[in-house]
C-alpha cells in the first residue's frame, strides 16, 4: 500500500461509522488506490472521495464515490443549456476519468429541474454555415463520449430537450426520474437535431415515433413512455434517481474492467455491423477474455463458490 494510502487510512479511523465516510486528499489529486478502496469496502462502509485539488470547472461539478465518477451539469440559471464551454469541460473530465484506473464507470446528471433543457440558442443563433462547416460545429459534443471505453450512465431528471435529449442518448444507460421529459423541439426553431437526435432516437424508439417527435417538435415523452419504448432502462422517484444510478454504476465498476469495456464495445458494434459480422466480432472478444487474469479469477471463484476479487487485468 502506498504511503499516501496509509495516511488516508489513519485519518479515516476516528471517522469510521456505519454512515457514509467522506475523506479529502489534501496533497494528492489521485483517487484512492484499489487497495484502500477494497480495505474500506470490505468493512461494509460507504466510501466517498473528494479531491481538494480537483480541476477548476465553471459549468460542471465532479466527484468520485468508490470506483464511480459523477459529473453534474451546473448551469442552474440556464437550466443546464449546453454550450461549447460546457462541453469542453465535460470532455476534459471524461478524458481524465477514462484514463484513471481507479474509476470503473461514470454517472452524468443535472438538477432535479433539468438534466439539460437544450442547446444554448444565444450562442448559436448568429453563426453562419461556412464557419459551422469549417469548424465542424457540434462535432466536439460527441468527440470524447464516443471514445469513452468506460460505461457512462445518464441520470435524467426534469427536462432533457433538444441537445439535452441527445446528450442523454450518447450515454450507455439512461435512468430517469418520474418527472423527466424527453423531446427534440429543434424544428420549431427552424432547424433539425444536429448531435444525433435523428439517428439515435430512431434506433431507440422506432421510425414512426421519432418522426412524430422530430417533425412536430412538440410531442415529448414522459419517463414512463420513454421506458416503454426502450429509450430509458428504469424510472425512479426524482429524489432517489442519482442514488440508484450510482448503485448500478458501482455494480458495473465492481466487475472486471477489461470485460466491461469489451462488453460495451461489442454492444455498440451491434449498431454498426450486420449480424454475421457482429457475431464474429463478439466471438473474438469473448475468446480474448481468456487472456485476462479476471477471467481466470471469475471462473475459479464460481467453481469454488466464493466471490471473485477482480484486479482489472
Amino acid at each position: 500500500m502506498a504511503r499516501d494510502d496509509n495516511t488516508i487510512l489513519s485519518a479515516l479511523k476516528p471517522l469510521c461509522t456505519r454512515s457514509a465516510v467522506t475523506a479529502a486528499a489534501t496533497k494528492s489529486t489521485r483517487a484512492p488506490s484499489l487497495a484502500i478502496y477494497n480495505a474500506i469496502r470490505n468493512t461494509g462502509y460507504t466510501f466517498r472521495y473528494v479531491s481538494t485539488e480537483s480541476p477548476s470547472y465553471k459549468m460542471i461539478k465532479t466527484e468520485t464515490q468508490g470506483r464511480v465518477a459523477i459529473i453534474t451539469l451546473d448551469r442552474p440559471k440556464a437550466l443546464n443549456a449546453l454550450c461549447s464551454e460546457l462541453f469542453h469541460e465535460i470532455n476534459d473530465a471524461l478524458a481524465k476519468f477514462d484514463n484513471d484506473g481507479a474509476i470503473g464507470a461514470v454517472v452524468l446528471t443535472g438538477s432535479e429541474r433539468a438534466f439539460a433543457a437544450g442547446a444554448d440558442i444565444k450562442e448559436m443563433k448568429d453563426t453562419e454555415f461556412i464557419n459551422n462547416y469549417k469548424s465542424n460545429f457540434l462535432g466536439h459534443w460527441v468527440e470524447q463520449i464516443s471514445k469513452m471505453r468506460k460505461p457512462i450512465l445518464a441520470a435524467v431528471n426534469g427536462y432533457a430537450l433538444g441537445g439535452g435529449c441527445e446528450l442523454a442518448m450518447m450515454c450507455d444507460i439512461i435512468y430517469a426520474g418520474e418527472k423527466a421529459v424527453f423531446g427534440q423541439p429543434e424544428i420549431s426553431l427552424g432547424t433539425i437535431p444536429g448531435a444525433g437526435g435523428t439517428q439515435r432516437l430512431t434506433r431507440a424508439v422506432g421510425k414512426s415515433k421519432a418522426m412524430e417527435m422530430i417533425l412536430t417538435g412538440s410531442v415529448n415523452l414522459d419517463a414512463h413512455e420513454a421506458k416503454s419504448l426502450g429509450l430509458v432502462s428504469s424510472v425512479f422517484p426524482p429524489e432517489k434517481l442519482v442514488e440508484e444510478t450510482i448503485k448500478t454504476a458501482a455494480r458495473i465498476a465492481s466487475k472486471g474492467a477489461v470485460a466491461v469495456q469489451m462488453a460495451k464495445e461489442a454492444v455498440n458494434h451491434a449498431y454498426e455491423l450486420n449480424l454475421a459480422s457482429g457475431l464474429h466480432f463478439e466471438r473474438r472478444l469473448f475468446q480474448a477474455t481468456f487472456a485476462t487474469k479476471d477471467q481466470k479469477e471469475g471462473m475459479s471463484a464460481f467453481a469454488e463458490k466464493r466471490k471473485p476479487t477482480f484486479t482489472h487485468e
